[in-house]
């Protein structure tokens, strides 16, 4: 039996497809009967046939709530653990600590109490250290508490500690360390809202450089690495590294939109968040722009994915093609 959490979310929808491919007993949680329909909607994307959703058991629970996992427990041999919060803003600090790192610390506990058999953790490329000499960043670059981290980054890097624990008592542990996931089915989130501002004629662009992959390049790794002999490892999982730039152009050509064209300069960001953070105090509203959303629109990380594919023999989806399929869902 199979449980994955976060089963509402990009990845976890995603993975949950995947996972029904198979022929595995699935269990799932969430918290709203709305978020349901997000899932139903990705699986849409993939078949017109809902017979596969029909096959998770979907429990209502909270990995903040512990009386409310219990159940989802029982005869559980592997778990996907995909639940996180997602926030650059400030105020969101202690909701993200409650959620990603007590609530996977809860996870760990149930894990080891139920005696599974192994764990696969969805982290982030901002629990992993910078670059050295300017190398591509790989799996051994060490996180580095003393610099000016964003919430969520500690708060992911705190959430793999909580992973590592498990595995000091017994559990096989996987982590992998995703880019920015470009996946189709929440357009008004996270990094859908690339998609949807783009075909709105955003305008702007900035010269930072990250890490990118499909969602799909996402959650077939996951499944293989659960399947393999692998464990106690960590991965980080980029098909391409690009500039911004580049994504807001490959989406605005996809659309048949207007590149955005107008370049905005660091100095100007550090204006935006700001007053962004000044608005957001009067009128109580979330800023349309944080100081680590601003440093990240900025900053130039590349990212190396040697480490997979020479264990996987794995192949990415360019980002191109991504873009053009997320694009195609997105119209549709």
């Amino acid at each position: 039996m199979i449980l994955v959490t976060g089963g509402t979310g990009l990845v976890g929808s995603h993975l949950l497809y995947h996972l029904c491919l198979e022929n595995d007993k699935i269990k799932a949680i969430y918290r709203t009967e709305s978020s349901l329909k997000k899932v139903k909607k990705v699986f849409s994307f993939y078949t017109a046939d809902l017979f596969l959703f029909d096959k998770i058991e979907w429990f209502k629970a909270d990995i903040t709530d512990i009386p409310s996992m219990l159940p989802v427990f029982e005869n559980v041999k592997n778990v996907y653990h995909c639940a996180a919060f997602i926030s650059f803003n400030p105020k969101d600090y202690r909701k993200m600590r409650k959620v990603n790192i007590h609530g996977t610390a809860n996870l760990v506990n149930l894990c080891i109490a139920a005696k599974i058999d192994k764990l696969c953790f969805v982290s982030s490329i901002a629990a992993v250290g910078d670059s050295l000499n300017g190398e591509l960043i790989n799996e051994e670059n060490e996180w580095n508490k003393e610099q000016d981290n964003s919430g969520y980054s500690i708060t992911k890097f705190g959430a793999e500690m909580e992973v590592w624990r498990a595995s000091q008592e017994g559990i096989k542990v996987v982590v992998v360390n995703p880019g920015v996931i470009l996946g189709s089915g929440f357009f008004n989130a996270g990094s859908g809202k690339l998609f949807s501002q783009v075909y709105n004629g955003f305008k702007y662009y900035t010269e930072g450089k990250t890490g990118f992959v499909s969602v799909q390049d996402v959650v077939k790794p996951m499944i293989l690495l659960m399947n393999a002999d692998v464990k106690n490892e960590r991965f980080i999982l980029v098909a391409e590294n690009k500039t911004y730039k580049e994504i807001f152009d490959g989406i605005a050509d996809a659309f048949g939109k207007k590149r955005p064209s107008i370049r905005i300069k660091p100095w100007q960001t550090a204006i935006s968040w700001r007053i962004a953070w000044l608005i957001s105090k009067f009128t109580g509203k979330e800023p349309l722009l944080s100081k680590y959303s601003a440093k990240s629109a900025h900053s130039v990380s590349e990212y190396s994915s040697e480490k997979i594919e020479k264990t996987l023999n794995y192949k990415f989806k360019s980002i191109e093609k991504t873009i053009e399929n997320v694009c195609k869902n997105y119209l549709n």
